[in-house]
């Protein structure tokens, strides 16, 4: 903000004006100040010119040292003007040409006279929330019709922090304060001090008068100058004896706004006199019929030791200082936009780990917005569901584009057990130990977790013990919906499906494009969905009653082989009763019935959408290429074809934004999407990570010490979710993970040395919870294979071993010592489900260490290979197998897929999660066998081909005894109890 001169003409006595521009004009300067000097003046000239040259050049060159190291690094100067006076106008060239000189980016901002104050502070609130922008700027006065309440509504809507004026009511109240200090000085006081401080002259024990009492010069001066340790006497045009005052003062500082108001007499013989007034004063020599003059008489000049001239004194210093406000404000800003300091929340650890929802509901959570802040969102990119969970804008990612990506970690782990060897606990713990114990940007990328596991047996995957996503309850629920959304899309489809068999079943041609396209006040016109299919079909026609017959028959039937019909409804339970149905058998329905099934949600082709797009464009194209069956011509089905693409998208339009929540010691988890990790590839979100790696990156020029880490988890063991994660995610995404950690447990690798099966509900055999380093060597075979296969990706590996109360020191140092034998780049022990993050300190440095250089990652197969050579990669490669065997059904489906042009996606296998085979009585790492291929899947609009060995089911049943026994719901909070 600035205050500017008023217009001419009869003026009140005391007034503040602005000096910077006015005092710097070139035109103002022909004043023949010489012959002032030479003939009456002994006073030493203070040259404000000569000084405010040099704090510029200063500026100058400071940004040029920042930008060489951070090239990105541009201040920015913003002035906001309303209307277009000239004396307004002048002033703001003065500061643009300035801005250019230093190297400040200039923008001025113009309204028109009669905008109102809540248009301007509309306006002003943005440009203090851009990052861009360094400083903002009010020209004051506003349009004639703004009062002083609207005047200062206005300039206090610019951000303390941008106020590079220092008129905000925080900087003057903080310039006046002992205790504190100011984020800025307003320029022309600041102009004063560094004036007075260039003639040498100790302010400290002086006696200081100022004249003024103005927000803007007075009484910030006095402020600054008592700050220093002067004795300051502040007066104005009604104190008493004002010339005896003056009299007595080493320092003069005149800013009252008459001309000529302190005569030389009132000077005391070598003081030192500061003239910040401006006034015109009429000279028939000049041009414009008038000078410029200040508060102060010229015979002071005999009487003072120092005094600055007008102009040429405080004024060029006052622009001066504003660029150097400028530059300090950006530099702040610039450093603060990095800081990303997350403040951890404690845990009150207890020796007895309570259950894992007491520990949850024992925490408070920070405020989302606050965790948004801390991690360097924008509160523009946050859209809150209630206190504690927001989505997250993807525009981020366009923001932070300059950054180069953090590290990426995949969470992976051995071939577990029935009850799940805490990959999600060692991921949040991990995140925990990076984050609130080592100061690194920490983003833990999680999935969703369906409703079927959470009210089935495996329960759901917000961690454990002292590493949870909080709040949990919310987290294993509904979330943000983005499941439900996935369930309304994927049955809106089967239904539309479904739909189309019936009507192309039940009437003529005529009939049915007649339906398809209605004439409306008498004519017909396609939808735009509808023309996309007329392409496909090699038709270029665009207006419906140019179709011939043939055509007619080609596009309005799409001659569906129902018996090809891979689409099947969803829902989120948990039901084997719906594995197989009928669908059809009312009588509305003539007779046509036919076989169908449900899968899980998650399974849904929809949900592996979400999971895999990079955009919202990416997501509407991916939903209308899904392929949901075969035309008796061979022709692949489309969801466009169906016409239903669109309509998905619009269900599924805020899935696409990632899911923030944080761990149970406050530091940031996306959680997005769940695809199934059986059936889909079984990790989460491309678009969470990429948003995650932006916000753990590096500007160019930062130390290496400020790199963070994103671990991303990926599902059941690194046979199943590494895999797909690098086959499949890595190639949409583009992203090259820089470590994979495996997470591994003395209970998983004595199941696979031969101990006894681990069944849920029923307590664990004594070789569990007793030493038996004979049994866990043996099962270390299975370590080792996974640990073998993840070096064939190129990527290091660190071993996680997930302590648990009952193993012994020597269990944990012998799979320490496979893991280092078998190729690991690093082993250790981690007490995170008990401790927290501070039981994963040791892992988090390992990670930190191993992470560094370059990563060295690579697929493990050419996408262009024949279908069956892919699978049979994966199979011999990563599972052992000695080959595959296709059934004839999955043969012709091979054929069909390549014939449609769908041959060269990459593989998704779908298999149990107990094995390295598709057997799950095969433990440990069994080799030579032949994998069974029932059937392949097409994903076209995900993205992959997905072959199902063996039995491998797509909808889960409940078992005898299900989770959901004990969840129910506090009578007298409300909230949660029994999840887990």
């Amino acid at each position: 903000m600035s205050f500017i001169k008023m217009p001419r003409g009869p003026r009140p006595a005391f007034r503040p004006f602005l000096l910077s521009s006015i005092s710097t004009s070139s035109s103002l300067r022909k004043r023949p100040r010489s012959i002032l000097v030479s003939t009456i003046m002994t006073a030493q000239i203070i040259d404000g010119t000569t000084i405010a040259k040099s704090i510029r050049h200063d500026v100058a060159q400071n940004i040029k040292a920042f930008q060489a190291q951070y090239p990105r690094f541009q201040p920015q100067l913003v002035v906001v003007q309303a209307g277009e006076r000239p004396d307004s106008s002048t002033y703001i060239r003065m500061k643009a040409k300035a801005a250019e000189e230093v190297g400040i980016k200039f923008n001025h901002v113009r309204f028109p006279e009669a905008a109102t104050a809540d248009e301007i502070i509309q306006v002003v609130k943005k440009l203090s929330d851009d990052e861009s922008v360094s400083g903002v700027l009010v020209q004051l006065p506003l349009g004639p019709h703004v009062d002083a309440d609207g005047t200062r509504a206005v300039t206090e809507a610019v951000c303390p922090e941008k106020d590079v004026d220092g008129f905000h009511a925080y900087n003057i109240g903080h310039l006046s304060s002992r205790a504190a200090s100011p984020l800025f000085v307003p320029c022309t006081p600041a102009a004063v001090i560094r004036l007075l401080e260039s003639t040498g002259v100790s302010i400290a024990g002086s006696t200081a008068v100022v004249l003024g009492r103005s927000d803007i010069v007075g009484n910030p001066v006095a402020a600054l100058l008592r700050s220093r340790d002067a004795t300051v006497t502040q007066c104005h045009s009604r104190t008493k004896n004002i010339e005896q005052i003056v009299r007595q003062a080493d320092i003069v500082v005149a800013a009252i706004g008459q001309s000529a108001f302190v005569k030389g007499s009132w000077v005391k013989p070598g003081a030192v006199v500061i003239d910040v007034g401006i006034n015109f004063v009429p000279d028939a020599t000049k041009k414009s019929g008038q000078r410029l003059v200040g508060d102060v008489d010229e015979d002071a000049f005999a009487v003072a030791s120092h005094i600055t001239p007008v102009p040429g004194g405080v004024g060029p210093m006052t622009v001066a200082l504003l660029m150097e406000n400028v530059y300090n404000s950006a530099v702040r800003l610039w450093q603060k936009a990095r800081e990303r300091k997350i403040k951890p929340l404690a845990l009150d650890i207890k020796e007895k780990v309570p259950s894992d929802i007491e520990i949850a509901m024992a925490q408070t959570p920070k405020p989302v917005a606050q965790l948004a802040k801390e991690m360097g969102l924008l509160p523009d990119e946050l859209e809150s569901y209630g206190k504690y969970k927001a989505k997250v804008e993807l525009s981020v990612l366009d923001r932070l584009a300059h950054r180069k990506d953090g590290k990426y970690i995949v969470i992976a782990g051995i071939t577990p057990t029935p009850l799940g060897e805490g990959k999600s606990t060692t991921t949040i713990g991990l995140a925990q130990a990076l984050g609130a114990h080592l100061g690194r940007p920490a983003f833990a990328c999680v999935r969703q977790p369906s409703q079927g596991p959470t009210f089935g047996i495996k329960g759901g995957a917000a961690g454990g013990g002292y590493s949870q996503v909080i709040p949990m309850d919310e987290f294993n629920l509904h979330l943000t919906g983005d499941i439900h959304a996935v369930t309304a899309a994927n049955n809106l489809l089967a239904a539309a499906l479904d739909a189309r068999l019936f009507h192309e079943a039940t009437q003529t041609d005529k009939g049915l494009f007649s339906r398809l396209v209605p004439s409306k006040k008498g004519k017909r016109e396609f939808a735009p969905l509808m023309l996309k299919r007329l392409k496909k079909l090699g038709i270029d026609k665009t207006n419906p009653n140019d179709l011939t017959p043939e055509e007619i028959n080609l596009f309005a039937r799409l001659d569906i082989d129902a018996e090809t019909i891979t689409w099947n409804r969803v829902l989120d339970t948990n039901d084997r009763f719906l594995r197989k149905v009928t669908l059809g058998r009312n009588p509305t329905e003539k007779g046509h019935e036919r076989e169908a099934g449900f899968d899980i949600a998650v399974a849904s082709e929809c949900m592996a959408v979400l999971a895999l797009t990079t955009d919202l464009i990416d997501m509407r194209e991916r939903l209308g290429n899904m392929v949901v069956a075969t035309s008796k011509r061979g022709e692949a089905i489309t969801a466009d074809d169906i016409g239903v693409g669109g309509a998905l998208a619009v269900l599924m339009k805020d899935t696409v934004k990632p899911n923030l929540m944080q761990t149970l010691e406050g530091t940031p988890v996306f959680v997005h999407a769940g695809p199934f990790a059986n059936i889909a590839h079984g990790n989460s979100s491309i678009l969470a990570d990429r948003i995650a790696l932006k916000l753990a990156g590096t500007e160019e020029g930062d130390s290496s010490d400020r790199v963070g880490y994103v671990l991303t988890e990926g599902g059941f063991g690194a046979d199943m979710g590494m895999e797909k994660f690098c086959n499949i995610k890595c190639r949409v995404s583009g992203l090259k993970p820089d470590a994979t950690v495996i997470v591994a447990t003395t209970r998983a690798l004595k199941m696979h040395g031969g101990g006894p099966e681990v069944t849920p509900g029923k307590p664990l055999a004594d070789t569990y919870t007793k030493e038996d380093l004979v049994t866990l060597k043996e099962g270390c075979q299975n370590l080792a294979r996974h640990i073998e296969n993840s070096k064939k990706f190129g990527v290091k590996v660190i071993i996680a071993i997930n302590r648990f109360s009952s193993d012994t020191p020597a269990e944990l140092e012998l799979i320490r010592q496979e893991a280092l034998a078998a190729g690991a780049d690093a082993a250790i022990v981690s007490n995170h489900w008990a401790e927290g993050g501070a039981g994963a300190r040791a892992l988090a440095e390992a990670v930190v260490a191993t992470c560094e250089g370059e990563s060295g990652f690579r697929f493990l197969y050419d996408l262009n290979l024949p279908i069956a050579q892919k699978i049979e990669t994966i199979c011999k490669e990563i599972y052992r197998a000695a080959g595959i065997e296709l059934s004839e059904h999955a043969s012709k489906q091979l054929e069909t897929y390549t014939r449609q042009g769908y041959d060269n996606l990459p593989i998704c296998m779908a298999k149990t999660q107990y094995s390295f085979s598709h057997d799950p009585s095969l433990k440990n790492a069994p080799s030579g066998f032949i994998v069974p291929i029932r059937e392949v899947r097409l994903s076209a609009g995900a993205g992959f081909l997905y072959p199902i060995l063996g039995d491998m089911q797509t909808m889960p049943g409940l078992g005898t005894r299900p989770g959901f026994w004990e969840v129910g719901l506090d009578p007298e909070t409300g909230r949660v109890v029994g999840l887990f």
